[in-house]
């Protein structure tokens, strides 16, 4: 690929290209001036380019006076061609943690190309600049190398998953971005339609529909780099808009979609230097839910969840006791290692565990030198104290966390606990690991909106099992379904989509849209249904959670060009940004 670099350019070879056996070859190089030194009359100058960098070296007895003075004058990030010369370096200055560092190049002659005044930040790794600066001068933070690789990971990423998904008979189709809106979950972002006052089109947020329209029409096998957007609130692992590999398969049962999705990634894993065994373990959604408190488990390592309902279901200790004979549940996790954390640190945990909807927060700590300490421990029997550490495998040193509430509350509450508690500890930063969780209910219950809604998504066909549950007893309704799980991140989700009309608008139905509304929101999905819809699922990743684990980053910001902040803004553009009156009249539209 080097060599692809040197042509129909200002150069003969890149920064990070010369070796020991090109000495003595004439050369041209270009870049951005990255460090320059004056020793004795010598300037050394380290040249960047996105390949690498090479040191330059300026001696006046081999270099013209008007160019030896210009270089004694460059400044950093100044972009310059030099023509020169390969030779060694002198064995004390050979530089092993370079991969030019054999050689350098004696300067016939300098350009400069262009001048910089001074960068708001150095562009160097691992600088300490605030994130929002340096999305405020993006274009100078990815010539930083550690940004340039990530986005040569993503590019390589990509292209290995089209490389494999093309072996595979997939056709790569493109769908509008101008979509209608349909309920998926998120807010739409809406954009008004001139052409046709008072009407809107939405961005979407996945293809989905458009997808299964591209299996009716016999397609088979499609995929698509597909452009999302979701008007939703931001964290690290969220854009307003991402990239997801987008697929579908006709005439296909679930394990197809899975093996064909597992092949692919060990080709993409491959690619990216990445090697994990195959083929990926599956773990039922509740068994996800009881031993890791969420649907997406990060297995890297223990402290998972341990029920001890029935042990303390009688204990003098009411917030346990009240909590257990009132049909919810007591779970806790032993943290190994944290037994002797100051009073202080553990009230500290108290707030995760508030903000996920506790309470409050009980512990005992078992410190490293036999004592226990906890104010809740009077309330046990010793044969309740005992079962309790039996069940927790309880040494010394180590700290227990209990949360005490609904399942659905203890679960979130410990889930998040034991993220906290596994990066403090430093448990969750070795490899990587990949598992599929998978049948996940069809539908939950929405408290606020006080109805049932799609667990996935309204597409999901229900295990044939449970058809007859749709209508009288839907939490009980499992579904064809199966999410990616990397590293605690979802980083896919897919499932068997409905295929049939009739089905199709009894789970619409079932999430309380009338005849009506069906008809003015899905009516085309209806109809091509009823037209001869082959079965079919699919699955989609999300790309840049992928990249992002697959580079050892903790955001997406650090995979995308050109992201957006946490308040969906772009410093670097100033978007979003007011409009003119004009344009507001010509769609129709007045702020109020």
């Amino acid at each position: 690929m080097t060599d692809f670099l040197n042509e129909y350019c200002l150069h003969s070879h890149t920064c990070g290209q010369l070796r020991a056996a090109d000495a003595g070859t004439s050369v041209v190089l270009t870049g951005w001036v990255w460090h320059n030194r004056d020793h004795g009359g010598l300037i050394f100058i380290d040249l960047r380019d996105r390949d690498g960098y090479t040191q330059c070296v300026f001696d006046p007895d081999q270099v013209g006076a008007e160019d030896f003075a210009k270089a004694e004058h460059l400044g950093r990030e100044w972009v310059v061609q030099v023509h020169g010369t390969v030779r060694p370096r002198i064995p004390e200055a050979v530089n092993p943690n370079m991969v030019t560092g054999e050689i350098e190049v004696l300067a016939a002659s300098l350009t400069v190309l262009n001048t910089s005044v001074t960068p708001p930040f150095a562009i160097e790794d691992g600088i300490e600049t605030d994130e929002l600066t340096r999305m405020k001068w993006r274009y100078l933070d990815i010539r930083r190398p550690e940004m340039y690789k990530n986005l040569h990971l993503r590019h390589t990423v990509t292209t290995a998953m089209r490389n494999a998904l093309n072996a595979r008979g997939f056709l790569e189709v493109e769908t509008p971005i101008l979509t209608k809106s349909t309920p998926e979950g998120a807010r739409d972002y809406i954009v008004p339609s001139r052409p046709n006052p008072g009407k809107f089109y939405a961005l979407p947020q996945s293809p989905q529909l458009l997808k299964q329209m591209l299996m009716v029409a016999g397609v088979e096998r499609y995929y698509q780099i597909a452009r999302c957007f979701r008007d939703e609130d931001l964290r690290a692992d969220r854009q307003p808009e991402f990239t997801q590999v987008d697929i579908e398969m006709s005439f296909v049962a679930q394990d197809d979609v899975m093996n064909m999705m597992e092949d692919a990634l060990a080709e993409v894993l491959a690619a990216a230097g990445i090697t994990h065994p195959f083929p990926l373990p599956r773990m039922e959604y509740r068994e996800s839910l009881e031993r890791f408190g969420n649907d997406r488990p990060d297995t890297r390592f223990g402290m998972e969840l341990v029920d001890l309902t029935g042990i303390v279901k009688d204990c003098g200790f009411k917030v346990f006791s009240a909590a257990a004979q009132a049909g919810g549940v007591v779970k806790a996790i032993n943290a190994k290692g944290a037994g002797d954390w100051s009073r202080g640190e553990i009230d500290k945990l108290a707030d995760i565990a508030a903000e996920n909807g506790a309470k409050g927060m009980a512990w005992i700590a078992f410190t490293s030198d036999g004592q226990e300490k906890s104010p809740i421990i009077k309330f046990f029997t010793e044969e309740e104290f005992a079962a309790m550490k039996e069940a927790l495998d309880v040494q010394p040193g180590d700290l227990v966390l209990f949360a005490a509430d609904t399942f659905e509350v203890a679960t979130a509450v410990l889930s998040a606990l034991r993220l906290h508690m596994g990066q403090a500890l430093g448990l969750a930063g070795v490899g990587h690991s990949l598992l599929w969780v998978v049948n996940f209910p069809l539908f939950k219950y929405d408290k606020e909106e006080k109805r049932y809604a799609a667990e996935h998504h309204p597409f999901t066909r229900a295990l044939d099992s449970d058809l007859d549950k749709i209508e009288d007893a839907p939490l009980e309704c499992g579904s064809y379904s199966y999410d990616l799980v990397m590293d605690g991140f979802e980083i896919g989700g897919g499932t068997i989509r409905i295929h049939t009309a009739e089905l199709q608008r009894r789970v619409l139905h079932r999430i309380g849209l009338t005849d009506e509304e069906i008809n003015e929101k899905f009516g085309y999905l209806i109809e091509a249904l009823s037209l001869g819809a082959p079965p079919h699922g699919g699955i989609a990743l999300g790309l840049d959670r992928l990249v992002m684990l697959l580079a050892g980053k903790d955001s997406i910001r650090d995979v995308i060009a050109f992201p957006k902040t946490s308040s969906a803004s772009d410093p670097m553009t100033a978007a979003p940004d007011h409009v003119s009156q004009r344009q507001l009249k010509e769609v129709g539209l007045r702020l109020l």
